[in-house]
This record gives structure tokens, C-alpha cells and sequence, in this order.
């Protein structure tokens, strides 16, 4: 299995945090938030990830470099065009390694090793989206309206709230002949107007609307932070330190 993550990004959200480093390498309870990632990706059985860079890329792959992960394959792919368009962009840059089964990650999307093990017994369909559900849903939620069932009907920020079924948290698994559908997806919404300037997940979307083959598993319950905002990043930190602490009783 092979995880394609996007790191990219600044995240100017973060500033002054990332003033000098893209948000992947944000410190948390001393491992880069990209670290945290490989690793929890590693413990389910990820024997590859392609870390698509691109502000800070140097930095990045320096990281990368001194990383030991035994089973787990990482190579870096850099996107050119970080500063002109949005993560759509880090995703056509990787079309080439969408074969086979996949899985795309945000890179600011930290999860507990339980989150992807989910998602990868659960996922029947040809492209599957990870999702959560709260209570209320603000602005910047990624939001997703279902079926009733499992099948996803549309996916976007400005869905109606009475649609609103839950939120994508950044993970996604591609199986059978779902990343080419992708693939197409990303190349025809890349050809509208301000195509570069649209989230990948308008390609979603689009594939969601228009046909069979997307589904979402929820993970209700499990622990995961998205790390956006300064405070997205103290709530991420506190996160991580109950995981080592777990981690520290389970083994001592």
C-alpha cells in the first residue's frame, strides 16, 4: 500500500509558525508533524509513502533523510507550482503514482494509528473518504452530505447545513480502478476556469455527483486533529503528549 501526502503548503494560517518552515515540520512532542504521520502510516502497514513538497522542500527532505522507518519506503516529489495553485496541484504533480491501491493524506491531518486501520478494513468502494461527525460545522469544515447510507452525494465547504452529514478529515483510500476515476476527475476540473485555484476534493466532488464508486467510513470516536490555526496546533501538541503517555504505560 502507498500513501501519497500532501506537504506542500506554507500554511500562512500558522504564521508566525511557519514563517521559516512549511506546516508538515511543525514540532509536536519532539517529532515533526510529517514524522508523526509516516510513522502512524508505518504501524498499519504502509510500505511506501511519496511526500509531495514544495515550500521549504529542502527542509523537508533533509527530515526525511535522517528518518528510519524499517518497512516503510519515502521519497519526495516536488511541486512547482506550491505558490500558484492549490493542493490540486500537489495531486497532478503525483498522477503518475496513482496506480494501484492508495492513499492520499493531508499534510496537516494527524490520526491516531487506529484511524487508517479503519479505514482500510471498512472501505468497500472504488474511492473512499474518511469522515467525522460533530455537532456543528463551521465555515472552514470540509463537509460532506450522504445517501442516507455510506455513498457520498457532494463534498465542499459551502454544502447547505441542513445537508450536512459530517466533515472529511483529509484521508482517503483509492482501490481498483479509483484513482484512474481520480485522475480524470483532477484533470477535467484542472481545464474550469480558476481550476489551479480549487481544492483537490472538488475532483471528489465532481465524481461524487456524477456517478457510483464513492463511499465514506466514519471514525467517529477516534482521535485526530487538523492543524490549521495556532490553536489547531496547542490542541494537536496535547493530542500527541496523551498518545506517548499511552504508549509509555502500554509498554512499561
Amino acid at each position: 500500500m502507498k500513501a501519497i501526502i500532501l506537504s506542500a503548503g506554507q500554511g500562512k494560517r500558522l504564521l508566525p509558525l511557519t514563517d521559516q518552515r512549511p506546516k508538515c515540520l511543525l514540532p509536536f512532542a519532539g517529532r515533526t508533524l510529517l514524522e508523526w504521520q509516516l510513522r502512524t502510516l508505518a504501524a498499519v502497514g504502509v510500505g511506501e509513502a511519496v511526500v509531495v513538497t514544495g515550500f521549504g522542500a529542502d527542509g523537508v527532505e533533509a527530515m526525511l533523510a535522517g528518518l528510519d522507518l524499517p518497512g516503510m519506503r519515502v521519497r519526495a516529489l516536488f511541486n512547482p507550482f506550491y505558490g500558484v495553485a492549490d493542493n490540486i496541484g500537489s495531486c497532478f504533480v503525483a498522477l503518475p503514482e496513482m496506480t494501484g491501491d492508495f492513499l492520499i493524506v493531508n499534510g496537516d491531518t494527524l490520526f491516531e494509528p487506529a484511524v487508517p486501520k479503519t479505514l482500510l478494513v471498512r472501505a468497500a468502494a472504488p474511492v473512499t473518504v474518511t469522515i467525522d461527525r460533530k455537532e456543528r460545522y463551521d465555515a472552514d469544515d470540509m463537509k460532506v452530505c450522504l445517501d442516507g447510507g455510506r455513498r457520498l452525494r457532494a463534498i465542499g465547504k459551502t454544502l447547505p447545513p441542513d445537508s450536512v452529514d459530517g466533515e472529511s478529515i483529509g484521508l482517503l483510500l483509492f482501490r481498483g480502478d479509483g484513482g484512474q476515476r481520480f485522475a480524470e476527475a483532477i484533470q477535467a476540473v484542472l481545464r474550469e476556469p480558476e481550476g489551479t485555484r480549487r481544492w483537490y476534493l472538488s475532483a471528489i466532488d465532481r465524481l461524487a455527483r456524477t456517478g457510483d464508486g464513492v463511499e465514506a467510513v466514519s471514525i467517529e470516536g477516534l482521535q485526530w486533529a487538523e492543524v490549521d490555526f495556532p490553536a489547531d496546533a496547542e490542541h494537536a501538541r496535547r493530542l500527541v503528549e496523551g498518545w506517548e503517555v499511552a504508549e509509555s504505560r502500554r509498554l512499561g
